[in-house]
């Protein structure tokens, strides 16, 4: 089976070799553990975040930007652009953000293909029948400052890799590679709506694709999160074909998929957050998804499409 580390450390080679014109950092810890600061001290650049987001979907999919990327007919934002043909391993399996890393003092949510060694979490890897066996781990962490060879020893320990063999890409929700790589996060919003909430067998989506605006960097983390998630609550548009079953409805998942179907929707999600005290737990995760759907279910030709992008909303979030 393809390893999602394996097939991310292509790209992650080539950020590397090509730091300098990408504006981000490398250097290496004395255990031997390797650091990509895409924006912590850094100011990255939209290739950084295009390819920050390919690792992010553990090398299996093709990343682009898209220069303009037009949601209405006065209203233009560079977009982010994903295609995958591995949607449930590169998605759920790897671009997840499903390990919340804490060691000491130092927080991040961490997401990529090093999440496939160490399980996390593991019901995921259960419910998509995926694992990793390679011998490097690649984790990207959204975090405000960078982490030390505590946190690299933990995660290679959690991976079962040597710890020369840990490679951690890091960039604040604050930054312009983490407006890009959470905007590339929209094929990803759908799929974890489907299994999480919808319960559908998600290994069923055989192609998928998506795009969304990439949300303007604001330098409060905070505020960075709600417009980040906007983007693909409000202006996210994915395309899903899945092979289904006779006894899927796949028009009422269509109908069920979208963030407007949630009965959070309607607000930024800045002003959700402060209102639920910013408490995650309290806000509604149903309308973490994106904002259009369009499915082709493969068994029957037929296409089904429901919700559709508020640019309304997503200026009052963004501010203009």
């Amino acid at each position: 089976m393809v390893s999602v580390n394996l097939e991310a450390k292509k790209t992650l080679d080539q950020m590397i070799e090509n730091a300098e014109e990408l504006n981000i950092t490398v250097s290496k810890l004395e255990n031997g553990s390797t650091i990509l600061d895409c924006g912590v001290n850094v100011s990255g650049s939209f290739k950084a975040g295009e390819l920050y987001t390919k690792i992010c979907l553990g090398g299996l999919a093709e990343v682009g930007i898209s220069i303009p990327g037009d949601l209405s007919e006065n209203f233009a934002i560079p977009s982010v652009k994903i295609k995958t043909n591995f949607p449930s391993i590169s998605t759920l399996g790897s671009q997840k953000a499903g390990w919340s890393v804490s060691v000491g003092d130092f927080f991040a949510l961490g997401s990529g293909p090093a999440r496939a060694l160490a399980l996390k979490p593991a019901e995921t890897y259960v419910e998509i029948g995926y694992k990793d066996d390679a011998d490097i781990a690649i984790l990207t962490l959204e975090a405000d400052k960078l982490p030390g060879e505590d946190v690299a020893d933990s995660i290679a320990s959690d991976c079962g890799v040597s710890v020369e063999n840990v490679y951690l890409l890091v960039a604040p929700t604050s930054s312009l590679v983490g407006s890009i790589q959470i905007a590339g996060r929209v094929v990803e919003n759908g799929t974890y709506k489907m299994l999480e909430f919808l319960k559908f067998d998600v290994n069923k989506v055989k192609y998928a694709a998506g795009i969304a605006p990439i949300a303007p960097v604001d330098p409060d983390g905070l505020k960075a999160m709600g417009k980040t998630n906007d983007a693909v609550l409000f202006g996210g548009r994915t395309y899903y074909y899945i092979e289904s079953d006779e006894d899927d409805d796949i028009k009422s998942l269509a109908d069920h998929l979208p963030s407007s179907s949630s009965d959070g929707y309607g607000k930024p999600f800045y002003d959700v957050f402060k209102e639920a005290g910013f408490d995650f737990y309290k806000i509604d995760k149903g309308m973490f998804a994106p904002a259009e759907v369009v499915i082709n279910d493969l068994r029957t030709g037929q296409m089904f499409r429901s919700g559709a992008v508020n640019v309304e909303l997503l200026k009052k979030s963004f501010g203009l």
